[in-house]
């Protein structure tokens, strides 16, 4: 019988999950399942797709109905893991965690005591992690025999050196976790696994890796190590997103709340609900729309974009003491030729020359046959780090 990994990535309104195998005595794994709950409290879709040995997927459960609640949702899917009981295993969960802190630097075991630790990192990624730890949760009550693995977006960045892991504040609040931590770790600890498959002199490079989509930050790598971010302290820092404002000068804040009399509760929604792309647009913090649109306000948004992920590039090539290597990921990123192009060629001085007709085809490698620096486009797979890792950890367990 087949080991069994189920991966879940746990949002405000949905659930995603994967299922990965592995043959006994193997530690390949094969990817069999992938799937979705979205509408959580509305009118609910449960989706699966299976995953043929080819890569093609199939469709093998679409269901509409109203799951009241995450829990309501995992017990669903818990149900149609039973009947895949006759084929898999399953030894353990792995949990997408936002927030590791300090206290997490790779993957680890959820008890009780660890799940106190992440209970107090709420406040640090309050959009994101509720929501993982209440999928945490749900499974403690609905499968308590099963091992669940938390993997977080904060690890990958630990090997930031300490000059980037710092703010300009008194060491006593540095002392008490108020530092940079860097998050989307686990898609960037994916793009170093298989960046060399590419090109293999990216091992020893100097990287700068771009995950552009709903949520967007920047990482610069040396030898496929994180040496500088953009994300900070939340994911609220950094590049504008869809409707988180990034990085902002914090006498804004002040300002907001000594002028306009605005609580902390308002400023935060604004921040992370009402800022960004959508802010600036007043029309969406969807990229395609903006991109469709022919409002004048939608065309700034695409700017301000543009041009702040351009400057953060020039900011961690200084980092990393240059670059040698650009890679796009994340939705925007794969998806969008137009911003691929745009930030290109404000980064010509820098040596990157992308190749229109490439960059249309969607291909892989989208640099000119003389740029100076390699660009790629390469999707972002954290679900498949998540599973490597609970089912590293859940295989040492055993032994």
């Amino acid at each position: 019988m087949n080991k069994a990994i189920l991966v879940l990535n746990a949002g405000s309104s949905s659930i995603k999950f994967g299922i990965y195998t592995a043959a006994d005595n193997s530690t390949t794994l094969h990817h069999r399942y992938r799937g979705q709950i979205e509408g959580i409290a509305e009118q609910t879709r449960f989706v699966v797709h299976q995953v043929q040995a080819d890569g093609i997927e199939r469709m093998v459960t679409d269901d509409d109905t109203l799951l009241p609640s995450h829990e309501a949702a995992l017990a669903v899917l818990l149900d149609w893991l039973d009947a895949q009981a006759a084929d898999f295993e399953f030894i353990a969960v792995g949990h997408r965690v936002v927030h590791g802190g300090e206290l997490f630097s790779e993957a680890v075991i959820v008890d009780a005591e660890v799940l106190v630790k992440l209970e107090s990192l709420v406040p640090l990624a309050p959009l994101h992690q509720p929501h993982n730890l209440a999928a945490i949760e749900a499974f403690n009550r609905l499968a308590p025999e099963l091992m669940q693995v938390a993997c977080f977006d904060t690890a990958f960045h630990r090997t930031m050196p300490d000059v980037a892991q710092r703010f300009a504040l008194p060491y006593t609040l540095t002392e008490k976790g108020i530092r940079p931590y860097g998050f989307h770790g686990l898609s960037y600890e994916y793009i170093a696994s298989v960046l060399p498959e590419y090109e293999t002199s990216a091992t020893k490079g100097r990287v700068i890796v771009a995950h552009l989509g709903n949520g967007s930050s920047l990482c610069a790598m040396v030898g496929l190590r994180s040496v500088a971010t953009t994300m900070a302290f939340t994911p609220l820092d950094g590049l504008p997103m869809a409707t988180r404002c990034g990085t902002l000068d914090p006498g804004v804040v002040l300002y907001l709340m000594t002028e306009f009399g605005m609580s902390v509760a308002a400023v935060s929604e604004l921040l992370h609900n009402k800022s960004g792309l959508l802010g600036i647009s007043g029309i969406s913090g969807d990229m395609r729309e903006l991109l469709a649109s022919n409002q004048p306000r939608a065309a700034e948004a695409v700017d301000q974009f543009v041009y702040r992920v351009a400057r953060e590039v020039g900011s961690l090539a200084t980092a990393a003491g240059g670059i040698d290597t650009l890679v796009f990921t994340g939705g925007i990123g794969e998806h969008s030729s137009i911003i691929r192009q745009r930030i290109g060629q404000q980064l010509a001085w820098l040596g990157v020359d992308i190749e229109p007709a490439k960059n249309e085809a969607g291909n892989t490698e989208i640099s000119s046959s003389d740029s100076p620096v390699s660009v790629w486009t390469i999707p972002a797979n954290e679900e498949l780090v998540i599973a490597q890792h609970t089912f590293a950890i859940a295989q040492l367990a055993a032994v």
